[in-house]
C-alpha cells in the first residue's frame, strides 16, 4: 500500500528532504572504507550473530545513530553486497519463474546492493542506505533506508537515549529481528512463488513511503517509538526506481508505533513488545469512492543466548489486521466491508563457533474469506508452512582474507515447505497446482564487502 505526496502541505517531508540534501551535498573526505565494521574497527560478529541478526552491541550501535567509531579519521563507510543463487521448486512455474527465466532450476544473481552504512556527520548523524539491483525483476531501486540522529542524557541517574529517524519502510528502524523488515528469512528467492496475502505492515508500504519518527530508550529497558508515514509522490518513486502503479495511497499521515521492554542478564537477553500501524488508504490510488481503513496490531518477543562458542535465539511475532473496506467494495475489489487477517511467525536459530548456523521457522497467515479481495479459488488467504536453513560463514569468526579482512561470506542452503498455499492444500489455483508444488530449494552465496 502507498500514496502520493502532497509536498507543499507536508512539513514532515520538507524535513526529510532537507536531511537528504544535507547528506547528498555535505563535503566528504576523499578516502573511503566500506562498512560499519571499518568505522568501529570491530569484527562483524560483534554486531551480528548470523547476519543480519543483531547482537546486544549491534542494537546499541543502531540505537545511537550508527555513529560509534574507533576514533580514527572519519571516512565515508561504503559497502557492497552480492548474492548468487540457485532456485528449484517442486514443480515448474508455467510461463517461467520470471521474464527471461525458465520454469525451474534457475541460476541467477539474486541481488547486488551498494550501502552507505555509518556516520554522515561524525558523532551526530548516521545512516543505513541501500540501493539494490534485483536480479529477478532486473531493475535498480532505492532499498531500505534509515537516517537517524541520537543523543544520550542522564535522567534520575539513568541513561535516556532520545533520537529521530527518517526512513522509508515501517519497522526498518526496529532494533530487533522480530518485526517484518528484518525478520527471518533474512533472504529468499525472487524466482520462487510466494503467498499473495500479507498484512499491511509486512511490506505493503516498503520503499513507497517517507516517514519521520521520534524514539527513546530509558535505562536500556524501555523503548518507545512513534512515526508518521505518507506515500511519496509518483515522480519521487519513479526517480528512485519504485513501481508506484496500483499501490494503495495513504490519506493523511499513517501513524506507526513501537513499544518494547528488554532485559539482559549474564549471557541471556529477553525482549517483549508491541508494534502497529493505522492507515486510511485509497485502493489502487483511486479516490473516487473514498478511503479504506486498515489497522495492524502486533505482538513480539525475542530471546537470545550468546557466549564465545554458542549463539541461540527464539523469535516470535503475531500480527492482527482489521480491514474496513467501503471503498474497495464500491470499486468491486472486495466482497466484504470488514475483513480480518492474522499472521504468525516463529523462528529458532543456532550458531556454533560464530561459523555454522541452523535456523528453523514456521509461518502462518489466516483470514476472512473474501474472493474478490484475495482472488483465490477458495476465497481464503490462508497459507502456512516451514523454513529450514543451514549456513556456513567461514569469515565470521576470524575475518576475511588478508587483502579484505572485514568482508564476510555466507553460504546457505534453504528449504521452504508449504502445507497450505493461497487458501488450499490441493488445487489452490483451480488448475491442479498444489501447495507442495511451490516447495523451494534455495542455495545462495552471499558476499558482503
Amino acid at each position: 500500500m502507498s500514496l502520493s505526496l502532497r509536498a507543499a502541505s507536508r512539513p514532515i517531508f520538507l524535513v526529510f528532504g532537507f536531511v537528504l540534501t544535507v547528506f547528498a551535498f555535505a563535503p566528504l573526505p576523499a578516502s573511503a572504507v566500506p562498512s560499519f565494521a571499518r568505522q568501529t574497527g570491530l569484527p562483524c560478529n560483534t554486531c551480528h550473530t548470523n547476519f543480519p541478526e543483531l547482537t546486544a552491541f549491534g542494537r546499541q550501535f543502531k540505537l545511537n545513530g550508527y555513529v560509534m567509531s574507533s576514533g580514527e579519521k572519519w571516512v565515508p563507510p561504503l559497502a557492497g553486497m552480492a548474492q548468487l543463487a540457485f532456485t528449484h521448486t517442486g514443480k515448474g512455474q508455467p510461463g517461467g519463474a520470471a521474464p527471461g527465466f525458465s520454469d525451474n532450476d534457475n541460476v541467477a544473481i539474486n541481488q547486488i546492493s551498494l550501502f552507505y552504512g555509518g556516520a554522515v556527520i561524525p558523532g551526530v548523524m548516521g545512516a543505513f542506505i541501500q540501493g539494490t539491483y534485483d536480479g529477478a525483476g532486473k531493475d535498480v531501486a532505492l532499498d531500505n533506508t534509515d537516517i537517524r540522529a541520537a543523543k544520550t542524557a542522564i535522567v534520575g541517574g539513568k541513561p535516556l537515549v532520545v533520537g529521530v529517524t527518517f526512513n522509508n519502510n515501517p519497522t526498518v528502524s526496529d532494533l530487533w529481528n522480530t518485526t517484518p523488515a528484518w525478520g527471518f528469512p533474512y533472504t529468499d528467492s525472487g524466482l520462487a512463488p510466494g503467498p499473495d496475502a500479507g498484512t499491511m505492515i509486512q511490506g505493503a508500504f516498503a520503499q513507497q513511503v517517507g516517514g519521520i519518527g521520534l524514539y527513546s530508550m530509558f535505562d536500556n529497558l524501555l523503548y518507545v517509538e512513534v512515526d508518521g508515514y505518507d506515500t511519496l509522490s509518483s515522480g519521487v518513486q519513479k526517480f528512485f526506481g519504485e513501481d508506484w502503479m496500483d499501490e494503495a495511497q495513504i490519506h493523511n499521515l499513517a501513524p506507526y508505533w513501537r513499544v518494547a521492554l528488554q532485559h539482559t542478564w549474564g549471557s541471556h537477553f529477553l525482549e517483549a513488545g508491541t508494534f502497529g500501524m493505522d492507515a486510511s488508504v485509497f485502493p489502487g490510488r483511486d479516490r473516487s469512492m473514498g478511503a479504506d481503513h486498515v489497522t495492524d496490531i502486533g505482538l513480539d518477543s525475542e530471546y537470545q543466548y550468546s557466549n564465545d562458542k554458542n549463539d541461540a535465539s527464539l523469535l516470535l511475532s503475531w500480527i492482527s489486521e482489521r480491514q474496513h473496506l467501503p471503498a474497495s467494495v464500491a470499486l468491486g475489489n472486495a466482497d466484504n466491508a470488514r475483513d480480518k487477517l492474522h499472521s504468525f511467525n516463529a523462528t529458532a536459530t543456532y550458531m556454533r563457533d560464530k561459523t555454522y548456523g541452523l535456523e528453523a521457522g514456521y509461518f502462518s497467515t489466516t483470514g476472512t474469506g473474501d474472493p474478490a479481495l484475495y482472488g483465490t479459488r477458495t476465497g481464503y488467504p490462508n497459507s502456512n508452512g516451514y523454513i529450514l536453513e543451514a549456513d556456513w560463514l567461514p569469515f565470521n569468526k576470524n575475518g576475511g582474507p588478508s587483502f579484505y579482512p572485514m568482508s564476510s561470506l555466507k553460504l546457505s542452503l534453504q528449504y521452504v515447505g508449504y502445507t497450505k498455499f493461497d487458501g488450499a492444500k490441493t488445487n489452490y489455483d483451480g488448475s491442479g497446482r498444489n501447495a507442495s508444488d511451490n516447495n523451494t530449494l534455495f542455495l545462495q552465496a552471499w558476499l558482503v564487502f
